[in-house]
């Protein structure tokens, strides 16, 4: 039986940098090469970035896409490196897009693969199964493909497949089976999901079953607006067995030696019919030898807490935005409590404590343990901190307007949200905010004031899991021998906006630890109300807080992006009308 050296290419595009995109290809290639690989693989879309949304429907950005992979095909062979297989995303059109008047039946744009040897495009692939749930709208954009390509590589059968090929059972890989393929190489652009990964391993040791074969599975990692992509790229055995697994939001080069069944006789490259599906076959020539001295091993690595795999999760989702949008630092208002004390850390985990600037902005209602909390943050990280009190400016508002009660609270808010926004646009900042995913689907917050900010990486994070990522952040300093970031005071005082005297959360919300499994619930499990009374919530409860959420959505529509880690965030995965009168109570 023949072995190949499999390179999987876990690496970071950026969606519309081509030329960025193609040189990450050529760099990482060169050390596949080097290392001696047989055979390497590239993310899903790797050369637009992923996903690439609305860009699909200009046809300058299509025929750019496909000029680069001609151009990329060549310069892999400038360099040298010609006769080393290359699979790699990119985007592809058959036809005019499915929105204008000359749309052709069967033809539109493509979510494809091409294998790139000797200069040129030696086959390719368009992906079959097309997601549309959750973040993904790929019916909107694509039109499936109705072939398997599989690809003769060092005298084994390779079929290519991507991403959503394998989260459905056949098609593609049942039809792999019948081609008699030794290899299915399947290509990614997966968003992470805390514990997706206990997901992944299963479904790809059930796709390999139903193949027949051994599963190349490469994944991109990566933080592209609200999405972040994890890698967690792996090469699984015909039997199930776990042969490599890549680590998790980390650039990595995967390699494996990987003893494949020999391909059968020769067949000419033309196409068979199976379970409806076109069998394209395709040779490509001489492919580097196999490499002498010891075997690649690419070792397991294994999972890691859900506190640590959130917190990188979000730390290469806000480095990533901040980064590819080209911002030189961020700003955040530090009250001195758990929510801004966690973005405070998370910031200068991602970019550096000289990339951060923290501002106090206390008013007559600060209590002076939260200005304390706010200012030893700023020492235990290092960020640049600064104090700029409001009361002044909330006093001549209220000098010359007549407001009472809320107006009043919120009008403090509002006054934080102008001051930060001033040094933004002063010193170019990227205004952090810093509402947690409970106080989001509550609506506790104030529009225009604590919710300002172009990126929340904390959006997606329930408030009792703010806590637990507090508390893992300060204990995996602390078994580093380093100072935690975070003060002990802001994780274990009761939560409080201070917008009125001796104000707690609790007085507006049922306790978090209540609070959250109704919202858990209702937002990401999309139960009812019955549903929810049935799993032992207090009925008054749920009746309150579902009240809460269904009149708050106006206010989640205008919230700032931040990283996706559950299976339903707001925003992309979660769409409902603003105007809308139904409710769980009937």
């Amino acid at each position: 039986m023949p072995t190949l050296r499999l390179a999987l290419s876990q690496v970071n595009p950026t969606v519309g940098d081509l030329a960025g995109n193609a040189e990450l290809v050529r760099t990482w290639t060169r050390r596949a090469a080097d290392a001696g690989a047989q055979l390497v693989a590239f993310p899903e879309m790797m050369l637009t970035g992923y996903p690439v949304e609305d860009l699909v429907f200009r046809r300058s950005f299509v025929a750019a896409s496909k000029a680069a992979l001609q151009r990329l095909a060549a310069d892999l062979a400038a360099d040298g490196l010609g006769d080393l297989p290359v699979v790699v995303g990119y985007l592809d059109a058959d036809g005019p897009p499915q929105v204008g008047g000359d749309a052709q039946p069967g033809r539109g744009a493509r979510n494809a693969a091409a294998l790139l040897h000797s200069g040129g495009v030696a086959a390719t692939y368009f992906k079959h199964h097309l997601p549309n749930y959750g973040v993904f709208d790929e019916d909107r954009y694509f039109l499936p493909g109705d072939a398997l390509t599989v690809v003769r590589v060092g005298g084994v059968d390779v079929a290519l497949t991507i991403c959503e090929d394998l989260w459905q059972a056949g098609g593609p890989f049942a039809v792999a089976r019948q081609a008699g393929v030794g290899l299915v190489v399947n290509i990614n652009g997966s968003p992470y999901e805390l514990n997706k990964d206990d997901i992944r391993l299963p479904l790809v040791r059930r796709r390999a079953a139903e193949a027949g074969a051994p599963i190349a599975y490469v994944n991109m990692i990566g933080g592209q607006d609200e999405l972040v992509f994890e890698g967690d790229s792996m090469i699984v055995a015909a039997d199930g067995t776990l042969l490599a697994r890549a680590p998790q939001f980390v650039e990595h080069l995967l390699l494996h030696d990987v003893e494949l069944p020999e391909a059968g006789p020769d067949r000419a490259d033309d196409e068979e019919l199976a379970d409806g599906m076109r069998i394209v076959r395709r040779t490509v020539g001489s492919v580097p030898a196999s490499p002498a001295g010891p075997a690649a091993v690419g070792g397991v690595m294994e999972p890691v807490a859900d506190e640590a795999e959130v917190w990188q999760a979000l730390v290469l989702g806000l480095r990533d935005y901040v980064n590819k949008n080209r911002f030189p630092s961020v700003v955040l208002g530090l009250s001195g409590g758990i929510d801004s004390a966690v973005v405070a850390a998370l910031a200068v985990d991602a970019l550096g404590p000289q990339r951060v600037v923290g501002v106090s902005l206390p008013s007559q209602h600060s209590s002076e343990h939260s200005r304390a909390d706010a200012e030893e943050l700023g020492k235990r990280t290092g960020l640049d901190y600064r104090v700029e009190p409001i009361q002044p400016m909330v006093d001549t508002f209220l000098a010359n307007m007549s407001l009472s009660g809320v107006a009043v609270e919120n009008l403090q808010a509002r006054v934080r949200g102008v001051i930060l926004m001033a040094l933004s646009n002063q010193e170019g900042h990227l205004v952090l905010t810093t509402g947690n995913k409970s106080e989001l689907a509550v609506g506790y917050s104030t529009l225009y004031g604590d919710s300002v900010g172009g990126f929340n990486p904390v959006k997606d994070v329930w408030k009792t899991l703010i806590w637990r990522l507090a508390k893992w952040r300060n204990a995996e300093a602390a078994a580093r021998g380093e100072t935690p970031p975070i003060p002990e005071n802001s994780i274990g005082k009761p939560p409080s906006a201070e917008l009125s005297p001796g104000q707690l959360d609790s007085d507006s919300l049922p306790e978090y630890d209540v609070l959250d499994p109704i919202l858990i619930g209702y937002v990401d499990g999309d139960l009812g109300r019955d549903g929810l009374v049935e799993s032992g919530h207090d009925p008054a409860v749920v009746d309150r807080v579902l009240r809460l959420v269904d009149i708050a959505e106006y206010k989640r529509r205008q919230s700032a992006p931040g990283t996706k880690i559950s299976m339903k965030a707001f925003g992309r995965d979660r769409r409902l009308p603003i105007t809308n009168r139904w409710r769980e109570d009937g």
